[in-house]
């Protein structure tokens, strides 16, 4: 099997901007991926990086875009309403042209296809409700990139699940918060795992139905991420995991400290980095870093 060093995105919506200053670090270290996997918000990441490019000039506008999308209102903080609206069957104002809008804006062009980007490969994560499994967009040079974007990113209440092919999918991280399983299905030999899961947000300012909702949904990412390390550890393929987390607690529908998070994300991955080099041989690394 040939070598294919793979960078990991999970969600994590506006903590997203954490893994900008983490890939700054990654890039600095000489770290390469050959394929980026990622679900909702770092599915975006990982096709920006697979559009644009793993570079300082990439990443370089990866973080004027995120610096941009406080301004766009991807998430409207007021779920907890649109949570009740929907189980209600009142409606909900939908974000996806936004979304939508924001990802044209910075390079996702609707006739974009997975054939298309060449280095690094892409593969991008949605949930089937169905069957309670990952799918992942890619393996066919002709799936759209958009399609998949905003199917990865639709997460209730600002989006609602998407029938496709008599199937109902929907945001990436509620089935893969973190898509180890579906990298080590696209052929990952040794992986570079970003996550955005936040230890304090179920016990955050959100009071009530908030923090019910946060708390079912950090106990089940916490399982899904323990489940799929062992899963890769079970087939022999190195992880090197790094949590990136914020000084201060950061709600994914925040974007309003894009720059601080940006350089916490920076600073924490360049400290993981520090520990990982005492290991012998760390997997990603470009051979003349």
């Amino acid at each position: 099997m040939n070598q294919q060093t793979t960078f990991v995105f999970g969600g994590g919506g506006a903590r997203g901007a954490l893994q900008v200053g983490a890939l700054q670090a990654l890039l600095e270290a000489g770290f390469r991926p050959d394929l980026v996997v990622g679900s909702s918000a770092g599915a975006i990441n990982a096709a920006f990086l697979a559009i644009h490019g793993f570079s300082r000039s990439g990443l370089l506008a990866l973080a004027a875009a995120w610096l941009g999308a406080a301004e766009a209102d991807l998430l409207p903080a007021n779920y907890v309403g649109m949570t009740l609206r929907a189980i209600l069957r009142r409606g909900t104002i939908s974000p996806v042209e936004r979304i939508r809008e924001f990802l044209v804006a910075n390079g996702v062009q609707p006739d974009l296809r997975f054939g298309d980007i060449r280095q690094p490969k892409l593969a991008i994560v949605s949930s089937d409700l169905g069957t309670g499994t990952p799918v992942i967009h890619g393996q066919s040079p002709e799936d759209c990139v958009l399609d998949a974007l905003l199917l990865s990113t639709a997460l209730p209440p600002w989006s609602m699940p998407v029938r496709r092919q008599g199937r109902y999918l929907m945001d990436g991280a509620v089935v893969s918060s973190l898509p180890i399983e579906s990298a080590l299905q696209c052929g990952a030999t040794d992986i570079v795992a970003l996550d955005l899961i936040d230890p304090r947000e179920p016990f955050g300012p959100v009071n009530g139905f908030g923090t019910f909702l946060n708390q079912v949904t950090y106990a089940v990412q916490t399982r899904m991420v323990k489940l799929e390390m062992e899963l890769a550890a079970a087939r022999g393929v190195p992880v090197f995991y790094m949590l990136l987390s914020s000084r201060e607690l950061v709600h994914i529908w925040d974007f309003a400290h894009t720059a601080e998070l940006i350089l916490q994300g920076h600073a924490s991955a360049k400290s993981a980095i520090a520990d990982y080099d005492r290991m012998e041989a760390p997997p990603g690394r470009a051979r003349d870093a």
